[in-house]
Order: C-alpha cells, then sequence, then structure tokens
C-alpha cells in the first residue's frame, strides 16, 4: 500500500508565518524552516517576538481565516486521493489547520499543538513526537505502507529521504542546491505526475 506524505504550507497554502508578518508589519516573522533548519530554535524565536509585542492565538486565527489554499492546490490535492492514500504532515499546528482544511477537503493531517493562557498568549507548543516528519513516514512504513514525499524546506527532507521516492515542491535555490539529488518540480502538472510515476 502506497501513502502519499504532503507538507502543508509552501505546497498546498501560504506560509502562514510570511502572512501574518505581512498583515502585521513585523518582517522578522517571515523566517521559516525553509530558512532554519532547527524547528526548536525558530519557534522559540516566533514566540519571543509575538511576547514582546503583545500578539496571541487569535491575532494569528483572524489571518489564518482569510488565507485561501494556492492556486491549484485543491485540484492536485483531489487528483492524488483519486490515485492514493494522501496524508498531510506538517510542523504547523492544529489550531491553525482546521479552516485550512475545511478548504481543502479535510485530508488527514498529523501536526503538532500550541499551548495558551486564558488571554490567548502562546506560552509554548508540544511536537506530536521527536522528529514528527520522519518519524511518522517510518512508523507508516513499519505498518507495511510505501511512502511517496514532498515537501519544501530543510524539515521536510528527512521524510522525502526516508521515502520510497520524494521530490521538492517549489523550494529554495539554497535547499535545491544543497540536494541536487533531490528530484524538483515548480507546478502541479509536475508534482501530480511525479506521484503518479512513483505510485
Amino acid at each position: 500500500m502506497n501513502i502519499c506524505c504532503l507538507d502543508l504550507e509552501g505546497v498546498l497554502v501560504p506560509e502562514i508565518w510570511i502572512e501574518f508578518a505581512e498583515k502585521t508589519g513585523l518582517p522578522e516573522l517571515r523566517l521559516t524552516t525553509r530558512d532554519e533548519p532547527d524547528y526548536d530554535k525558530l519557534m522559540d524565536y516566533r514566540l519571543r517576538i509575538l511576547r514582546e509585542h503583545g500578539l496571541g492565538l487569535s491575532q494569528i486565527q483572524r489571518v489564518i481565516a482569510d488565507i485561501r489554499p494556492l492556486e491549484g492546490a485543491k485540484a492536485f490535492l483531489d487528483e492524488l486521493r483519486d490515485l492514493s492514500q494522501v496524508v498531510i504532515i506538517s510542523d504547523t499546528f492544529e489550531q491553525f489547520a482546521k479552516p485550512l482544511m475545511k478548504q481543502l477537503g479535510m485530508p488527514v493531517i498529523l501536526c503538532n499543538t500550541l499551548h495558551t493562557a486564558p488571554d490567548g498568549t502562546i506560552t509554548g507548543y508540544s511536537m506530536r513526537c521527536p522528529q514528527t516528519k520522519l518519524t511518522t513516514v517510518r512508523a507508516l512504513q513499519s505498518a507495511g505502507c510505501e511512502t511517496i514525499a514532498t515537501g519544501d524546506s530543510y524539515n521536510d527532507l528527512a521524510m522525502i529521504r526516508a521515502s520510497k521516492a520524494g521530490f521538492l515542491f517549489r523550494s529554495t535555490e539554497k535547499i535545491r542546491r544543497e540536494n541536487p539529488d533531490i528530484p524538483a518540480y515548480e507546478t502541479y502538472e509536475e508534482l501530480l505526475r511525479a506521484f503518479r510515476s512513483a505510485l
């Protein structure tokens, strides 16, 4: 059995933190896993910026309410789900993901959890498991599934490399240059063809 494993942000929807940075005028929040490989370091930095500016979960959720899937993402996902089982494996948070999943037809998503104070201040976060994406594809493989994976960031590389086939999608020039052995695509048509071939 094959399971296609997709990253969320940058692959199906815009980067939430970049959208929030644009709305708040805080360019320091534009930093993502495309820039910083250490997720804990990245999140500690983000939470510090939020605290410094008195921003919390409700402000982020208001921005997310206006985010729409990337053009062509829903059609790509629908076609892929006709071919195979699909799971989105993301380092985003369940408090961010729900409205986006509704727009994508409620695919399965495995993601993390934010901790908040009663006033909405984000006090911390819990990762679903260590090395969430790699651990998840290995667990699927241990259950007798073969995985095919795609993503755009440093935190996707382990699940891509651990899968029987894997692809970069709309990644940065730096990541593509550092990983020349991983096929890289820019359009959903190319990516769908790659999944079809791997399946």
